[in-house]
């Protein structure tokens, strides 16, 4: 029977954001005894960095359709317009950091798994099951190699898109007038190219994750 006193280390030890050193693998060896291999942890993990895309996603976008209505609106409406604007970076902050923690999450799991993978191999009796298990792991990293470079450049588009909209929020700010809503239309469309590209390079990894998966829930 699992004791109350394991059941709190998962629970202190799920509480830290991103795991280090002794803390990591002690959360594992603590989550392997409760019955959950690396591997399942690994598939929720990527399930949570595809999930965490997926919003990110949909709050760029709609911080890019807030930033438009407000190169639209009355000179009296601005102010509005730029409370609306600010409250939507806050969030597409909130959401860039929220993927880059569940993309470090899955890097410690994955960096664990392997590791442990790799020292296992020396425990085998028979030459032919070792060197099948030494393929699958050299498959297994090098899919999961392929998406964490996938998820890394998505999240790497987020930047610019950030950028740009700090500068018009803090110009919008300092300049609540007809004349700084004229001077937005170069910087709207270059927004509109960079969450354009920031949505398919989510949509991608966001698929790249949903086959990683399937191949680690199908025991590949």
């Amino acid at each position: 029977m699992i004791s109350r006193a394991l059941l709190l280390l998962v629970a202190g030890l799920a509480g830290v954001s991103v795991f280090t050193g002794c803390q990591s693998s002690a959360y594992y060896s603590v989550r392997e005894k409760l019955g959950t291999p690396k591997r399942e942890i690994l598939a929720d993990r990527v399930e949570s960095a595809r999930e965490s895309q997926q919003e990110a996603k949909v709050q760029f976008s709609s911080a890019l359709e807030q930033f438009l209505a407000v190169t639209k609106v009355d000179t009296g409406d601005l102010a509005a317009g730029y409370d609306r604007l600010a409250r939507e970076l806050k969030l597409s902050e909130d959401r860039a950091k929220e993927v880059r923690d569940r993309i470090k999450s899955v890097d410690s799991v994955a960096l664990a798994l392997f590791d442990e993978w790799d020292a296992e191999l020396a425990q085998y009796a028979s030459p032919a099951l070792r060197d099948q298990s030494a393929r699958q792991l050299r498959e297994t990293r090098a899919r999961y190699e392929s998406l964490a470079k996938t998820m890394s450049a998505a999240a790497d588009r987020m930047d610019p898109v950030l950028t740009l909209l700090r500068d018009q929020v803090l110009f919008l700010k300092h300049n609540l007038n007809a004349r700084a809503v004229a001077g937005l239309g170069s910087t709207s469309r270059e927004l509109q190219r960079d969450v354009s590209r920031l949505i398919a390079d989510m949509e991608r990894s966001i698929k790249e994750a949903d086959a990683f998966i399937r191949t680690i829930q199908n025991g590949a």
